[in-house]
């Protein structure tokens, strides 16, 4: 059975996060420019969030947590939120993302209608929108 229109008046979301940034996309507007995130960098490391000091004390460090947090206020109120990112295991930032979502943010969690693996560095956002639409179009027949 369909999805009718009205189930899906949010926006469709595009989240393509690797350890530097997160580009976050409405996918149903053509030409979309993304929202970029970048983690806070008060010591000038790179922006990256992956570090053997993610954590400190039992906590984690507050430019992930930041990062996190901004994610997910960009994200509120959207119907559907798809990720992209590259990188397995303890080298995904979206598992890392997804992870701290449906601990933190379950709400926006709960929207998250998939996750997929690209190599987003050799491919152009016009490709990238392209896919999250196909994706869309796809999980929304169902």
């Amino acid at each position: 059975m369909a999805k009718s229109h009205e189930q899906n008046a949010g926006p469709h979301m595009l989240v393509v996060i690797d350890h530097q940034e997160a580009r976050i996309y409405r996918t149903e507007v053509q030409g979309a420019v993304p929202v970029r995130l970048e983690p806070y960098d008060p010591h000038g490391y790179g922006r990256h969030l992956h570090s053997a000091n993610e954590w400190t004390d039992g906590k984690k460090q507050p430019e992930r947590k930041s990062f996190y947090e901004a994610i997910a206020k960009t994200l509120r109120g959207a119907e559907q939120i798809l990720l992209f990112g590259s990188g397995t295991g303890k080298s995904s930032a979206m598992d890392h993302l997804l992870s701290d979502l449906k601990h933190h943010h379950a709400d926006v969690a709960g929207k998250i209608v998939g996750s997929i693996l690209v190599d987003a560095h050799h491919t152009t956002e016009n490709q990238l929108l392209a896919k999250a639409r196909d994706f869309y179009a796809e999980y929304n027949r169902k």
